[in-house]
């Protein structure tokens, strides 16, 4: 079988130069994680996958744990990624992870907690799409009682494995799972075993240069590429254009 039938493309050929510097896509079957400090692009970068997807007639589930669906597609807009014919015709379902309850939890609201990141991995709706994207994924984990239960008594490695028995189950249907992460959030023993198992492993950095500040892609894994893709890939983020590819070296 060809290269190209195991890749899904995230497409925009005509608009940037991302797909092609990521070898044609992202393979099929693979987890995804994206690190990257507050402010660095996670969002922008996997906003970017998720637009191109859609438009390469790929099925998308993109969950936030910063945006309202009203947020979101201001933010799509504003990159020029207008989604919404997308999510009007359900080729991409949107969620918001509501994470922050602004003070004191209920026993109702602290029972919902506890299952957070069971009734995510129930929930067989979220899982349906060909590629699932998840954006912050700290933030759940972070959020999530049994989880922050398991940090405490120096478990949190068995309960991140757990996690990714369960990913795997879904990858080995030909999905494509894209997980953010604030490495800085989290600790090592929780966020170690994702690095290890990720097939693509992305770490985005920003760099400041003078008055100036560079953002690159650090493609640190990326397992069944199509063709050879770069090591660093250098990138800024434009209002009312999206990502753009930059030809500066950022090293």
């Amino acid at each position: 079988m060809s290269k190209l039938n195991n890749i899904f493309s995230i497409g925009l050929d005509d608009r940037d130069r991302l797909n092609k510097e990521l070898g044609g896509g992202i393979p099929t079957g693979s987890i995804v994680l994206m690190e990257g400090d507050y402010g660095a692009g996670k969002s922008a970068i996997s906003q970017r996958f998720a637009y191109g997807l859609c438009e390469t007639g790929k099925s998308v589930t993109f969950l936030s744990t910063e945006l309202e669906v009203k947020g979101f597609i201001e933010q799509m807009d504003s990159l020029n990624y207008n989604v919404e014919e997308h999510l009007l015709f359900e080729n991409m379902l949107f969620l918001h992870g509501d994470l922050d309850s602004g003070g004191v939890l209920s026993a109702d609201e602290e029972q919902q907690r506890q299952d957070l990141l069971t009734d995510l991995m129930e929930e067989d709706t979220i899982w349906s799409a060909d590629v699932i994207i998840i954006d912050t994924f700290d933030a759940i984990l972070r959020n999530d009682p049994k989880f922050e239960a398991l940090v405490r008594e120096n478990e949190e490695r068995q309960a991140a494995l757990e996690i990714i028995s369960f990913l795997r189950d879904i990858i080995s249907q030909g999905k494509v799972v894209v997980l953010t992460v604030d490495p800085s959030t989290v600790g090592e023993e929780a966020i170690g075993p994702f690095r290890s198992i990720a097939d693509v492993f992305i770490e985005l950095e920003m760099i400041e240069v003078g008055n100036d500040i560079r953002r690159q892609l650090f493609i640190k894994r990326f397992a069944g590429m199509g063709e050879q893709v770069g090591d660093r890939i250098g990138y800024s983020v434009r209002s009312g254009t999206g990502i753009v590819i930059e030809n500066r070296s950022v090293a």
